[in-house]
C-alpha cells in the first residue's frame, strides 16, 4: 500500500480534553468536563505540502450563532479560504471549545469529516481532542477541546532557545506522540510552531491532528518522513531560536540565504551536541547533512528511538535563595514564661576606690576616651577627604587602574544596586559581526552560555586595519544613574582591555564618536570591573574589547586571540 496521506495540523485553533466515544452523527463527550484554550490564528508554511483551491465560501457566521442549540459562537479567530474557525462556548457543559465550520457542500467536507472522527477515536492525552463532528443544516463542523492553560510554541521559541532540557522534553514528547498516531495511520503534515502547545505543568499538546490537513487540502506522499522533518524542525528552533529555512516564519529569523543548513550547535554557542546531531538527523531529509554522518531518521518512531538513546540531561538546577547579608538569622523570640524564669543574682559592685585616688583614676579614663574618640575622627574624616579628592580605590591583583581619567576605574567589590537589562545586541558599526544572535546569553543568569567573539591571527591588540573592537550594546529600558559594571569573561590571559560607554541610541551602527567613554579596564583576570567615581547618566551603555587574550581550538573557531563575555551585570544609585 502507498504511503498516502491527507492528515494534517489545525492551524487555526485547535486544543486538547477528554477522551470520547464514537456515536452516530460523530465522536461526542462522554460527560466529563474539560478545560481547553489556547488563540489560533491561520498560518502557512512554504515548506509544507500545497493547498487545493476551493470552490466554496465559508458559511456567514456573527458571534452569538449557535450549532446544533449548543455551541453559540464568541469570536472568529481565523477566516480561511473555505472555512472558519471560532472560540465557542458549549453551553450544555459550560466549557469553552474550538469550532471548525465549512458548507456541507465543499469538496474538503467529507475528508474533513473522516479526519475528525478517525482523530477522536485515538484518544491520545498528548493530542488536543476532537469532542463533535456533525453535518447540520448545510453545515460541517468540527468541535474540539480549548486549553486555557496552555501556551502556543510560537512565543516561546520567540522568547529565545531553550535550555537542552525543555528541548529534550519537547522533542520526545512529540515524536513519541506522532509515532503513536502514525501506527494508528493519522498523519499531521501541518506540524509548525502554531500547532504545539504547552501546558502550565510543562506537558506539550498536538492540536489539530488529522484536521489541520484535511481542512486545507494538504496531502503527501511520505506522510512519517514529512512529520518526522516538521519535529526536526520544531528541535532546531527550540535549539537556535531560529527557523531553519532562509525564509523567516513563525516569528523566527530564516537561515541566511546560501549558506545552506548548518547544524545547531555551530549556530549558537552552548547547544547541547546531542540534540543538535538529532535535529540535523531528522532534517537531513530536506537537504541537510548530518554533522556526524549518523544515519538519518525518517518516521516519527525512529526518533523517538534516537531520542531516548541519547544519555540523560537533567533539569537545570534551582536557584538557592540569596544568603543573609548581615549575620545569622536568629530564632524568633519565645513567649514569656514567668513561671520558668530564674532570676540571676547579681554580681556585687566593685569597692570604690577610696579618696583622691578614685577620683585621679575617674579622670584619668575619661581623658583616654576623648583622646581615642578624637583620633578615630580624624581617621575617619581623612580617608573621606581622599576620596573625595579623586584618590584611587584598590584594585584586584590582576587588573590594571582605568586609562580613561573621566570617570571609570575597577573596584574589588560592586556597590549600587542592580540594574535591570531588558535587551542587548551586538555592537558592530562596521558591519561585521562575531556572534549575532547570542547577546542575549550574556545577562541570561547561565554563566554556561555566552557570546563570543572570532578568532584573530594578531593581538592581543586587535589591529585597527583588521578590526578596531568588537562588543555589545544593552539597554536598560529607562535612563538609570550608572555607578557600575561587571563582565565575565570567558578567557583569561595576557590581556583584555575593555572599555564602557554610555549611547544614546539602541543601535549595532551606533557611532562611538557620539558616546561617553566611562572607563577603560585591562586585566588578565575572567571578569573586568568598573566602579565610576560620579554616577553618569544612561540608558544605552556599549561594552568595547579592543584587545583579547590568546587560546588554543574551542568548539566555535581556531586557536588565536579571542574572547567571550558570560555574564554582565550593571549597579547605580
Amino acid at each position: 500500500m502507498a504511503e498516502r496521506s491527507t492528515a494534517a495540523v489545525d492551524v487555526a485553533n485547535e486544543s486538547g480534553a477528554p477522551p470520547l466515544t464514537a456515536g452516530a452523527g460523530g465522536a461526542t463527550v462522554d460527560g466529563a468536563t474539560a478545560q481547553s484554550g489556547a488563540q489560533d490564528a491561520d498560518r502557512s508554511d512554504p515548506e509544507e505540502g500545497a493547498e487545493a483551491t476551493p470552490t466554496t465560501e465559508p458559511p456567514e457566521l456573527h458571534s452569538g450563532h449557535k450549532l446544533a442549540r449548543r455551541y453559540r459562537l464568541e469570536e472568529c479567530l481565523t477566516q480561511a479560504a473555505g472555512f472558519s474557525s471560532w472560540r465557542a462556548v458549549d453551553e450544555k457543559l459550560r466549557r469553552a471549545v474550538g469550532v471548525h465550520v465549512m458548507p456541507a457542500d465543499s469538496p474538503r467536507a467529507r475528508n474533513v469529516l473522516a479526519a475528525a472522527r478517525s482523530a477522536a477515536l485515538l484518544g491520545d492525552p498528548r493530542f488536543v481532542q476532537v469532542l463533535d463532528a456533525v453535518e447540520e443544516n448545510d453545515l460541517v463542523y468540527v468541535v474540539h477541546e480549548w486549553l486555557p492553560d496552555a501556551t502556543e510554541l510560537t512565543p516561546l521559541l520567540a522568547a529565545g532557545p531553550m535550555e537542552p532540557h525543555e528541548a529534550y522534553q519537547l522533542v520526545s514528547q512529540l515524536s513519541q506522540a506522532m509515532a503513536v498516531a502514525h501506527r494508528e495511520g493519522l498523519a499531521h503534515l501541518r506540524l509548525n510552531p502554531g500547532a504545539v502547545l504547552r501546558t502550565e505543568t510543562g506537558q506539550y499538546r498536538i492540536r489539530g491532528l488529522a484536521v489541520a490537513a484535511a481542512l486545507r487540502g494538504v496531502e503527501s506522499d511520505r506522510p512519517k518522513r514529512t512529520d518526522t522533518e516538521a519535529i526536526g524542525a520544531l528541535l532546531y528552533a527550540a535549539l537556535t531560536a531560529r527557523w531553519p529555512y532562509p525564509d523567516d516564519a513563525h516569528g523566527l529569523t530564516g537561515l541566511p540565504k546560501g549558506l545552506g543548513l548548518v547544524a545547531p550547535d555551530q549556530v549558537r554557542a552552548g547547544v547541547h551536541r546531542g540534540l543538535s546531531d538529532i535535529a540535523m538527523r531528522a532534517l537531513v531529509n530536506d537537504g541537510a547533512t548530518p554533522s556526524r554522518q549518523e544515519k538519518p531518521v525518517t518516521t516519527p518512531e525512529e526518533l523517538a528511538k534516537a531520542v531516548a538513546g541519547l544519555p540523560k540531561i537533567r533539569p537545570p538546577e534551582p536557584q538557592a535563595p540569596p544568603f543573609p547579608q548581615v549575620g545569622y538569622r536568629q530564632p524568633p523570640a519565645r513567649p514569656a514564661q514567668p513561671q520558668q524564669a530564674r532570676p540571676v543574682p547579681a554580681a556585687p559592685p566593685p569597692p570604690a576606690l577610696p579618696g583622691r585616688t578614685g577620683t585621679a583614676v575617674k579622670w584619668g579614663v575619661a581623658a583616654l576616651l576623648i583622646a581615642a574618640l578624637g583620633l578615630g575622627s580624624w581617621q575617619i574624616a581623612d580617608t573621606l577627604m581622599n576620596r573625595d579628592n579623586g584618590a584611587p580605590t584598590t584594585n584586584s591583583q590582576n587588573q590594571k587602574p582605568t586609562t580613561h581619567s573621566g570617570g571609570g576605574g575597577t573596584a574589588a567589590k560592586r556597590t549600587g544596586k542592580p540594574l535591570p537589562i531588558v535587551g542587548a545586541l551586538e555592537y558592530a558599526p562596521d558591519g561585521t559581526f562575531q556572534d549575532e544572535g547570542d547577546a542575549r546569553a550574556t545577562y541570561d543568569g547561565k554563566p554556561d552560555t555566552y557570546w563570543h567573539s572570532h578568532s584573530f591571527d594578531d593581538g592581543p591588540e586587535l589591529q585597527p586595519s583588521v578590526k578596531k573592537g568588537v562588543g555589545l550594546i544593552y539597554d536598560l529600558g529607562s535612563t538609570q544613574k550608572v555607578t557600575g559594571a561587571e563582565i565575565g569573561l570567558k578567557f583569561g590571559g595576557d590581556h583584555t582591555t575593555v572599555s564602557l560607554y554610555a549611547s544614546d541610541e539602541y543601535s549595532s551602527a551606533a557611532s562611538m564618536s557620539s558616546m561617553r567613554k566611562l572607563g577603560t579596564v585591562q586585566t588578565s583576570d575572567n571578569t573586568a570591573k568598573f566602579q565610576l567615581g560620579q554616577p553618569a547618566q544612561a540608558r544605552y551603555l556599549v561594552i568595547w574589547l579592543t584587545a583579547m587574550p590568546y587560546f588554543g581550538q574551542d568548539n566555535y573557531s581556531k586557536p588565536g586571540y579571542k574572547q567571550g563575555i558570560t555574564e554582565v551585570s550593571f549597579t547605580g544609585q
